[in-house]
């Protein structure tokens, strides 16, 4: 089974997808209350579903008499459990789950990990039943691209070289409504959204969590000097990092 480059066994990875739940799940719901199809009854799947706040969340609205399916290739740092909450350790990209019987399929963060996006995105479509609601959430990091001072663009510089090393692209939420519209999906819409942020803040912890699990691996690497982190911790420093690309569809008769 593949893994992260995060993985879930990295000491702090537990604080960093709570910070990334407090700072996401937000935006999260609203595209999700706003599609209109999680109800009581209702049957969801979230893909990637790191700590399992999202799919918690989902469990609660559903109920009573539907079913909240949350897929992980590692499940060990969710730590709620409910009676209509199935967790499942699973990778989306060896086939659809429980095809054709689903309202809502999600996933955040997801596929910029994913070898073949091509096909996780398929078999998520596939895991909708006729008329069922797609929403994905993916970064887009343009907003580096701008970044200030001159030492901080230069840390992204490096860190998008390594990530391209890694297999990661943290591009990819600007390819998901094409890839939604050649895979048959109709009323496709979305937003992207950037958090402008200051040292200090949950985003500047969330970044420092992040790059502090990373170090050895960003520093070895040859391509990244760590001097990001000392604007983290500095108040009066203003930035933007990643566009959050929010994508919507139907499955035919929705």
């Amino acid at each position: 089974m593949p893994h992260y480059v995060l993985g879930h066994h990295l000491k702090g990875e537990g604080a960093r997808l709570e910070l990334m739940s407090e700072l996401l799940d937000p935006m999260h719901r609203r595209y999700i209350d706003a599609l209109g199809v999680v109800m009581p009854g209702a049957r969801t799947l979230e893909v990637g579903c790191g700590n399992g706040s999202i799919s918690a969340w989902l469990a609660e609205r559903v109920s009573p008499g539907g079913t909240a399916v949350a897929v992980d290739l590692d499940l060990s740092l969710v730590p709620v459990r409910a009676q209509n909450l199935e967790l499942r350790q699973a990778d989306i990209l060896a086939g659809p789950v429980d095809r054709g019987t689903f309202d809502l399929v999600t996933a955040r963060a997801v596929l910029h990990h994913v070898a073949d996006p091509e096909t996780a995105i398929a078999n998520m479509i596939a895991s909708l039943r006729e008329g069922g609601a797609f929403v994905l959430i993916e970064p887009d990091f343009l907003p580096v691209s701008i970044a200030e001072p001159q030492e901080v663009r230069a840390f992204w510089d490096g860190w998008l070289a390594w990530s391209r090393e890694r297999g990661i692209d943290y591009h990819v939420g600007r390819t998901v409504a094409p890839r939604l519209a050649s895979l048959g999906l109709t009323k496709i819409n979305g937003t992207a959204e950037t958090a402008i942020y200051n040292g200090g803040s949950l985003w500047a912890e969330y970044w420092m969590e992040t790059v502090t699990e990373l170090r050895g691996d960003l520093i070895s690497s040859g391509k990244v000097e760590d001097r990001f982190l000392a604007c983290c911790s500095n108040s009066k420093w203003w930035t933007q990092t990643i566009a959050f690309t929010a994508v919507h569809g139907r499955t035919f008769g929705g």
